[in-house]
């Protein structure tokens, strides 16, 4: 099993070996300050009427279920440059907001997806995007990629996080009390909070929208949902730990919050 495994992983890594695997932005990124805005779906972004800032900036991260169409785009803009993922939530995300919209995953001849990799089922799903074959094995057996990415499955399309960035991120910045509680092999932070440090490690300057701030009861969980239900935690995350972290660099000038 563990031989499998890797030679799971290896098959997949020997695909992300072309030039443009090797930094986020493969295509020439504008003259001077590059702007990212990372938008995450927190209800905060409800009423708030920043689409167009959003859409302003050079580069837009979203993550999981990333709804725009419905009435959305007023508050949470129309552009995405990276979406990312686990494949975990992104298929949870489709299940869970399909009654919100969020029917599919954005597509788009620009757009690229950046891989989690959390398990060993993100290694299988994006070999097999990369291949346009139908997974093998594991969890995602008989899924076909392109419904989630699109026919255009070329290897440039794909992002794939680095473990050991991964490792950094989480010991640098999110290194959680959980990882002291029985619970520590469930921990890892939130898909949101690992694309904003992505983009903290890559752009001039971030703009973080939609993201947990310390008066969280005033909004609904996520910004799509048309009745007001509270943000849900769960043992594998820390909310709170990230709601100071982002505070912090807040406060620091390090990125920009949207805060209301």
């Amino acid at each position: 099993m563990r031989r499998q495994r890797q030679e799971d992983i290896a098959s997949t890594l020997k695909f992300l070996n072309d030039s443009a695997n090797k930094k986020l932005f493969d295509w020439q990124p504008p003259m001077g300050c590059v702007r990212c805005a990372v938008v995450g779906n927190g209800g905060i972004l409800n009423g708030s009427g920043k689409g167009k800032e959003i859409d302003d900036h050079d580069y837009v991260f979203r993550l999981n279920g990333a709804v725009i169409k419905g009435g959305f785009e007023k508050d949470v803009g129309t552009k995405i440059s990276f979406y990312g993922f686990t494949v975990n939530t992104m298929k949870n995300s489709l299940i869970a907001y399909y009654e919100y919209g969020f029917t599919e995953t954005p597509k788009g001849q620009g757009l690229r997806y950046i891989f989690i990799p959390s398990d060993l089922r993100d290694y299988i799903m994006l070999r097999s995007s990369i291949l346009g074959v139908p997974v093998p094995s594991g969890t995602d057996k008989g899924d076909k990629p392109s419904s989630y990415y699109g026919p255009e499955a070329t290897p440039e399309k794909f992002k794939f996080l680095h473990p050991n960035f991964l490792v950094y991120l989480r010991d640098r910045f999110l290194k959680s009390e959980i990882l002291k509680t029985e619970f520590a092999n469930l921990y890892m932070p939130s898909t949101g909070g690992l694309m904003l440090l992505t983009a903290l490690h890559s752009c001039d300057q971030v703009d973080a929208y939609g993201f947990i701030t310390n008066n969280f009861k005033q909004f609904s969980d996520h910004y799509f949902e048309r009745t007001k239900k509270e943000l849900e935690f769960y043992a594998n995350h820390d909310m709170l730990m990230e709601m100071h972290l982002w505070s912090k660099l807040q406060q620091k000038g390090i990125m920009t919050l949207y805060q209301r």
